[in-house]
């Protein structure tokens, strides 16, 4: 039984002898390399989505109107982030191809082709937030005892996020690239500072005013900032071998073959980045109609799943980096293993936490908020989390393998017919015909996690996005 067990995760197992075009590493090479990857990335996800949790868990000590407010400007702003998203995806997969072609050259010419349409985008983004704050908000369902301070929290966050997704692009790069740990430290760096500076403005501590959900939002711009600019110092070094800068011989003016390059993907990327959009904002829309009690409860619930998700981005961000440049040094039989690593280890992690946030579900709302309402729904909610927790972190490894080889028209297929169909029409079958309610939401999410995971996986072990050209 156990020699069973460990041929799950013998590189021997992983990659048919009819795939191989040469000779595989052992076991503790593999998951040595796929780890050194994988846990600043994993490191950085999961902090991220702890500090996010104490954001809320700051936040809720406010009510929960408070919650509802915060939470309900997460999709207006990543549906306005749609396009640097994509882009972001392309840069990561074009960067990570030339790293394994050794062309640093053309490494370094993606990053600033992608920093000169991130600032574009940037510029749209940010005007977008400041004019149609309430339109966006109304229209993601906010309900009228929360939508002004929405309003006020979504502007101030928007003007951050100039800041913050410039810095993204650089480390989509550094990832490609390989130095997952760039993206950690700034990450982590910038959410650290946001901590401390919600504890000083939410309440008012020492000389520094009382802000509320206002100073909630001032502190999350306070750390965008900082993560930028400790990005952007980590492409500044003396152009020299084997270093990703800005200070490269490469021109900054449009370069039509190397931004092709880059858009092959992201064009892909922003149309499966649409379709999630829509369907998260229809999904996130029909939860706020729910009523106030309802929507803190599963932003609750949605912020202790981030950490499930956080740990198994970090093993997609390292897929996704080992796949481009195993495909670049054209070895797609160890793009394919690594692949299978990454998920392997994540869906490790994902048994794991649903033990975890099974045990202890009714403890980790009262985390949050002590509402006797929110934390008897919010119990039942989490054994869902906990299922979907071992379904979301081999789905997350898997899509981002085929984002990494360019296979984006794939995936972008796959969440048009999972996101923007079954979850939203599942989701409101279950939560107003039926009238399970948030139960029947989250019944909705976890049916679409589950779909797309054995759709991508269909495709990742077929191989035929070994072949695509980049």
């Amino acid at each position: 039984m156990i020699r069973s067990f460990t041929h799950f995760f013998e590189p021997e197992t992983l990659v048919s002898p009819k795939h191989r075009k040469g000779p595989l590493p052992t076991a503790g090479e593999a998951y040595r390399r796929s780890l050194s990857l994988a846990w600043p990335s994993a490191l950085e996800s999961v902090l991220i989505a702890l500090v996010s949790s104490v954001d809320t868990m700051m936040v809720g000590g406010l009510g929960p109107a408070a919650i509802s407010a915060v939470g309900i400007t997460s999709q207006p702003r990543f549906l306005l982030m749609t396009p640097i998203i994509a882009l972001n995806t392309g840069v990561t997969a074009i960067v990570a191809r030339r790293k394994g072609e050794g062309n640093i050259d053309g490494a370094c010419r993606s990053l600033k082709q992608a920093l000169m349409f991130c600032l574009f985008f940037c510029l749209l983004m940010v005007t977008g937030a400041l004019f149609f704050a309430r339109e966006l908000l109304t229209l993601a369902g906010a309900q009228a005892d929360f939508i002004d301070l929405g309003v006020e929290y979504y502007r101030i966050i928007m003007c951050g996020q100039f800041f913050a997704c410039l810095g993204m692009t650089i480390n989509a790069a550094q990832r490609g690239f390989g130095n997952t740990k760039v993206s950690m430290r700034s990450n982590v760096a910038a959410n650290l500072v946001n901590l401390v500076f919600n504890y000083l403005l939410i309440n008012g501590i020492w000389f520094f005013p009382r802000l509320a959900t206002r100073g909630a939002a001032i502190a999350t711009a306070i750390g965008s900032l900082v993560a930028f600019c400790m990005a952007l110092s980590s492409v500044l070094r003396p152009a020299a071998p084997g270093v990703l800068t800005l200070r490269s011989n490469a021109p900054w003016r449009f370069d039509r073959r190397t931004a092709g390059s880059i858009f092959k993907v992201a064009s892909s990327t922003f149309v499966e980045q649409i379709f999630m959009r829509f369907g998260f904002f229809t999904y996130a829309s029909l939860v706020a109609r729910l009523g106030t009690i309802e929507f803190a409860t599963h932003q609750i619930c949605m912020n202790i799943i981030n950490v499930s998700f956080g740990f198994s981005d970090g093993f997609g961000i390292a897929s996704t980096s080992l796949v481009g440049q195993k495909l670049g040094a054209k070895r797609p039989d160890l793009a394919m293993l690594y692949g299978k690593v990454g998920q392997r280890c994540s869906f490790c992690i994902g048994i794991l936490l649903a033990v975890l946030f099974t045990v202890f579900r009714r403890e980790m709302i009262l985390l949050f908020n002590d509402d006797p309402a929110i934390v008897a729904l919010g119990a039942k909610i989490m054994l869902i989390v906990a299922a979907t927790c071992l379904v979301q972190t081999s789905q997350v490894v898997i899509s981002g393998c085929l984002r990494g080889a360019g296979d984006s028209k794939y995936v972008a297929l796959t969440s048009f017919i999972s996101i923007a169909a079954i979850r939203p029409a599942l989701s409101w079958l279950l939560c107003y015909p039926v009238g399970w309610g948030l139960i029947g939401a989250w019944i909705g999410l976890f049916g679409d996690q589950f779909l797309r995971f054995v759709l991508n996986y269909i495709r990742f072990r077929g191989g035929k996005w070994s072949a695509i050209e980049l």
